[in-house]
């Protein structure tokens, strides 16, 4: 069953029949009180809308209209945010990948979710672009509706004749938390501190058509896909965060690292062959204060929590802050 909020449903009942509030809350706890509790309240709402002819879902290819369960999703967006593709490992021992970004359009924010071939389109987007999904499977992630497109489904860039107006921002900013409080698998969480030791880049090769990892076998570099390349270079750096409460360990790939480093690809590029210059950019971050939003995950090798950067702030706002701590007080 598509899985409409309550609230939500009430105000479409109200708005289709001209009912109040209290007469469409009756309605359903009649319905409620005739099934003997066999059915939820979420449930219960459905009926009534049927008996009254209300349709709750009538889609037109706007975000607000897309809720979790709805099969073969088709709309039209801009993109907000693009995050990395990263690759993961099956009990099969196959890998995939899988990447996200953040579309919007006049009515909201959602997050969509590519996998396989779809995630290597990811590369491909621009912050602002428009783009046409088709055949998208919505899904819950806690308690927020997400886009899923698979190698079935479509993601066309730049569409003819498609026009997006001013994108309405996503209400629920993220969520500030002391390190000493984070939890593992919670996402969209901003964490403040000093930057108290930076570690080397590590670089590692890709493929350049579809920066999917590649290995060196017998002096040659093959992709699945692309075959014989000459390989690109990724890299991730990891910074230890400490705000007081506790520190943590915050990994950055690509352009969350120029972001925080302030350089281009091409200089992060030039301290693979000279890691040594990296030394003065290593000094010269220590002590700042900086802001990441992001995920927690949890390193099962060496058995602690990780902060996974989306989103990098290397000067926040001083004025902000004041203002956040005295709220506080």
């Amino acid at each position: 069953m598509i899985r409409i909020p309550y609230a939500e449903m009430v105000v479409k009942i109200k708005e289709k029949t001209g009912l109040s509030q209290e007469e469409v809350e009756s309605k359903v706890n009649d319905k409620l009180s005739q099934l003997s509790g066999l059915i939820s309240k979420d449930g219960a709402a459905h009926i009534i809308a049927n008996e009254l002819n209300v349709k709750l879902v009538e889609p037109d290819g706007k975000i607000k209209d897309l809720y979790a369960g709805m099969r073969n999703v088709e709309v039209n967006g801009k993109v907000q945010q693009v995050y990395e593709v990263r690759e993961f490992s099956r009990q099969d021992g196959s890998t995939g990948k899988v990447g996200n970004f953040l579309l919007g359009d006049e009515t909201g924010v959602m997050r969509v979710v590519c996998w396989g071939s779809r995630a290597d389109q990811i590369l491909q987007l621009k912050e602002g672009e428009i783009v046409r999904l088709t055949s998208g499977l919505c899904r819950e992630n806690q308690g927020k509706c997400e886009i899923h497109l698979g190698d079935n489904s479509q993601l066309i860039i730049n569409p003819n004749g498609v026009e997006i107006g001013e994108v309405k921002q996503k209400k629920t900013a993220s969520l500030r938390k002391h390190i000493k409080d984070l939890a593992e698998n919670d996402e969209n969480i901003e964490i403040l501190g000093t930057v108290v030791q930076v570690f080397d880049p590590r670089f590692y090769e890709v493929c350049p058509e579809c920066r999917t990892r590649i290995k060196d076998k017998d002096g040659e570099f093959a992709c699945l896909k692309h075959g014989k390349v000459s390989p690109d270079y990724a890299y991730v750096v990891n910074v230890f965060l400490d705000d007081g409460t506790e520190n943590i360990r915050c990994v950055l790939f690509n352009k969350q690292a120029e972001f925080l480093f302030n350089k281009t690809k091409e200089e992060m590029d030039a301290f693979r062959t000279a890691p040594e210059s990296f030394e003065a950019l290593k000094t010269e971050m220590l002590g700042n204060i900086v802001k990441f939003v992001g995920r927690v995950r949890r390193n099962d090798f060496f058995d602690r929590l990780e902060f996974m950067t989306q989103l990098v702030f290397p000067e926040p706002d001083p004025e902000e802050e004041i203002k956040r701590f005295k709220a506080e007080q």
